[in-house]
C-alpha cells in the first residue's frame, strides 16, 4: 500500500510515529516559511505541516501546490500547539511534520463548489458528479446506503431468505408503467423489456418451490419524473409462501425497526398502526398521508351542498362532493397567499378554492352570503373553527377534491412549519380497491397490478360489481412517503383469468402476454405475497436528504438525462442496421 494511515484515523496515540498519507489537498494556506495543507479523504482531514526552511525542494514543492491536488506526505505525527487543537475533528488533535511530499496528481480548478460556500446549480452538480461525489454528505449517504444494504441481507439471511437474481432483459407485460424497451439483434423486430419490477419472476419462484426469497435489485419505468424518482431505481424485493398478511408486515417491523435502531439509535414501537384505504382517503386525501400534524379533511357536501350558491350546487347534482381543511389561526393570510394556494390546487385539476375566515365570532368571506346562519354554523362545528381561522374549501369530483385538498395540507403543513423534524410516523395503509376506473384509457384497471389477490368475500362482485372490490394489498407509510407496498398474490387461475377479463384482456392477450406464467398456476401454486421497498426512498429519509438524487450515486435529471455522460445519446448507422431499426424523426435544427 502507498499509504500506512487514511486522513481520518490518526489521534494523539500515533505521535512520534512515522506515517504515510495520500489525500486530496483540501485546503492550502500559505504562511510564508510554512505551508498547511489540509489534507482529505472519504475518512477525513488531517491537517499536514510542510516546512519550507527543511529544504529548498520541499519550499519549491509547497508553491506548486493547488487545491484538489493529490498529494503523497510522508512526516512524523505531532501534537498541535496548544491552542490551536480542532475539537470538532478526530483528527483536531494532531498534525502532520512533513518529510517527503509528493504531487502525485494535479488538478484544474474545480467547476463546481464543494464546500458549499458558493451556490452551483443543479445541472452543474450532475454533469461533474464524479467531482460532486467528493462531498462529505454525499459520500456519507453512499456510504450509509452501503450499510443499509448489508444489514438488509444479513437480515433476511436469517430469517432463512435466500437472494436469488432475476432477469433484466425479459418479455413486455403490462405491469401499470411504460416500459423501457431494448432491441433484440439476432432476433430481428422483437424486443426484450427492462423489468418494471420482478414480479412474475418472483411469483414463479414461489412456484419452484423457493418459500424466501428476496433481491436488492434494480427496476425501470418510463415515466415522469420528480424529486422522488428517478426512471432507474432499486428495490429490495421479498416473496414468501405460505403465509398470512400478518406475516409480511411482521418481518417488515421486524427489519424496519433494526435499522432505525442501528443507524439512528431509535427504538420504534411496533406494531404501526393500521390505517384502512378509505378512511386514509377520507380524513387525508391521499393513500400516503403524513401524520406528524392535524389539518384533517373535513366533509362539508351536506352541509354546503344544498344553497344559493349554484357552483357548490351543481357538484352535489353531478356527483361531486365538498371538503374543507381549517388552517388554525391563519385568517390574516393575503389576498395573494391565498390565491397562491388556489393555484396550487390547480395542478390537481380543481376548478378553484373558496374561503371563509372566522372573524368576530362568525365565518365571513365573499361566498358566506350564499349560506343561511344555520349553514355556517354546521360549518363551524364541522371544522371545528375559532377565532382566526381560516376555512379552505374545494368542491368537485371526489378524486381531484381529495387529491387537491390532500396535497395542499401537506404543502401548509411545510410552509406553516407544522411538520416535526426527525419524527418517524410509520403506518400501515391496507384494503385498497381491487380496480379503478381510468379515464385516459375508458376502462377499468388494477390498482396495484394484476396479480394482486382480491379479498375472498368480494370475489361475487366480479361479474355486477367490480370497482366496489377490496384488494388483499397493504402499503408501509412514512411522513407521507410510500416506503414500501405488496399484496397476497393470486395463486388460482380461475380468479387470475377473471382479473385480466375485468381489465379487459381477452383469453388471447391474456395468453400472448402471460401465457408462461398462466400455465405455471396450473401445477401447484402455493398460496403467497411478498412486498417491495425502494432502497433509494427509504436512505432518502434516513439520512434526511432532499431528493433520491442526493442517496445515488448517478443519478439522472427531471428529463431522465445523465449530464454526465450526456445518455441517452445518439447511435450510429451502422448500428441502427444491426438491430434492423429505422429512424423516422425529424430533427429541427436550433437556431
Amino acid at each position: 500500500m502507498h499509504r500506512t494511515n487514511t486522513c481520518g484515523e490518526l489521534d494523539t496515540s500515533f505521535v512520534g510515529k512515522e506515517i504515510t498519507l495520500i489525500g486530496w489537498a483540501d485546503t492550502v494556506r500559505d504562511h510564508g516559511n510554512v505551508t498547511f495543507v489540509d489534507l482529505r479523504d472519504r475518512y477525513g482531514i488531517t491537517q499536514v505541516v510542510i516546512d519550507h526552511k527543511k529544504s529548498e525542494e520541499l519550499a519549491s514543492l509547497a508553491k506548486k501546490i493547488r487545491k484538489e491536488f493529490i498529494l503523497k506526505i510522508k512526516g512524523i505525527v505531532k501534537n498541535r500547539p496548544s491552542g490551536t487543537e480542532k475539537k470538532d475533528l478526530f483528527t483536531g488533535a494532531i498534525e502532520v511534520d512533513s518529510s517527503v511530499v509528493e504531487i502525485v496528481s494535479e488538478s484544474l480548478p474545480l467547476p463546481i463548489d464543494l464546500t458549499g460556500r458558493t451556490e452551483t446549480n443543479d445541472d452543474m452538480m450532475l454533469k461533474y458528479r464524479y467531482l460532486a461525489l467528493r462531498k462529505p454528505e454525499l459520500q456519507k449517504n453512499i456510504i450509509m446506503r452501503h450499510k443499509v444494504v448489508k444489514l438488509v441481507r444479513d437480515y433476511l439471511d436469517g430469517n432463512g431468505f435466500v437472494e436469488i437474481e432475476t432477469p433484466i432483459l425479459a418479455k413486455s407485460t403490462p405491469e401499470g408503467a411504460r416500459d423501457y424497451l431494448v432491441p433484440s439483434r439476432v432476433n430481428p423486430g422483437k424486443f426484450y423489456a427492462l423489468p418494471q419490477s420482478p414480479q412474475l419472476f418472483k411469483q414463479l419462484l414461489m412456484i419452484g418451490g423457493f418459500d424466501k426469497y428476496f433481491q436488492i435489485t434494480k427496476c425501470f419505468r418510463d415515466e415522469d419524473l420528480r424529486a422522488d424518482r428517478q426512471p432507474e431505481f432499486s428495490q429490495i424485493d421479498i416473496e414468501m409462501s405460505f403465509l398470512e398478511q400478518k406475516d409480511l408486515m411482521e418481518l417488515t417491523e421486524g427489519l424496519v425497526k433494526k435499522i432505525w435502531k442501528e443507524f439512528l439509535g431509535i427504538d420504534l414501537v411496533t406494531p404501526f398502526p393500521v390505517l384502512d384505504y378509505t378512511d386514509a382517503i377520507k380524513i387525508y386525501g391521499v393513500d400516503r398521508p403524513d401524520t406528524r400534524f392535524e389539518m384533517l379533511l373535513v366533509d362539508l357536501t351536506e352541509e354546503m351542498g344544498k344553497s344559493e350558491f349554484n357552483a357548490f350546487n351543481n357538484v352535489v347534482l353531478n356527483k361531486g362532493i365538498i371538503k374543507a381543511i381549517n388552517v388554525k389561526g391563519k385568517a390574516d393570510f393575503s389576498r395573494k397567499e391565498i390565491s397562491e394556494f388556489e393555484d396550487f390546487v390547480k395542478i390537481y385539476k380543481a376548478n378553484g378554492l373558496a374561503n371563509l375566515k372566522m372573524v368576530g365570532g362568525k365565518l365571513d368571506g365573499t361566498i358566506a352570503k350564499f349560506f343561511t346562519e344555520e349553514q355556517l354554523q354546521k360549518v363551524v362545528e364541522k371544522t371545528s373553527a375559532e377565532e382566526g381561522d381560516l376555512i379552505l374549501i374545494c368542491a368537485g369530483k371526489e378524486k381531484v377534491v381529495n387529491d387537491g385538498l390532500g396535497y395542499l395540507r401537506v404543502h401548509l403543513g411545510k410552509k406553516l412549519g407544522l411538520i416535526k423534524k426527525n419524527q418517524f410516523n410509520f403506518l400501515w395503509v391496507n384494503d385498497f380497491p381491487m380496480f379503478e376506473w381510468d379515464e385516459t384509457e375508458g376502462k377499468i384497471s388494477a390498482v396495484h397490478h394484476p396479480f394482486t389477490s382480491p379479498k375472498p368475500e368480494h370475489l361475487e362482485l366480479f361479474e355486477t360489481e367490480p370497482l366496489k372490490m377490496k384488494a388483499n394489498a397493504y402499503d408501509l407509510v412514512l411522513n407521507g412517503y410510500e416506503l414500501a407496498g405488496g399484496s397476497i398474490r393470486i395463486h388460482d387461475p380461475k380468479i387470475q383469468s377473471k382479473v385480466f377479463k375485468t381489465i379487459g384482456l381477452s383469453e388471447e392477450e391474456a395468453k400472448q402476454k402471460f401465457g408462461f406464467f398462466l400455465e405455471a398456476f396450473n401445477y401447484g401454486a402455493p398460496i403467497h405475497g411478498g412486498l417491495g421497498f425502494g432502497l433509494d426512498r427509504l436512505i432518502m429519509l434516513i439520512t434526511g436528504a432532499e431528493s433520491l438524487r442526493e442517496v445515488i450515486a448517478f443519478p439522472k435529471n427531471k428529463a431522465a438525462i445523465s449530464l454526465m455522460d450526456n445518455s441517452p445519446s445518439e447511435v450510429t448507422d451502422k448500428q441502427l442496421e444491426e438491430l434492423h431499426i429505422k429512424l423516422d424523426i425529424v430533427v429541427e435544427e436550433k437556431k
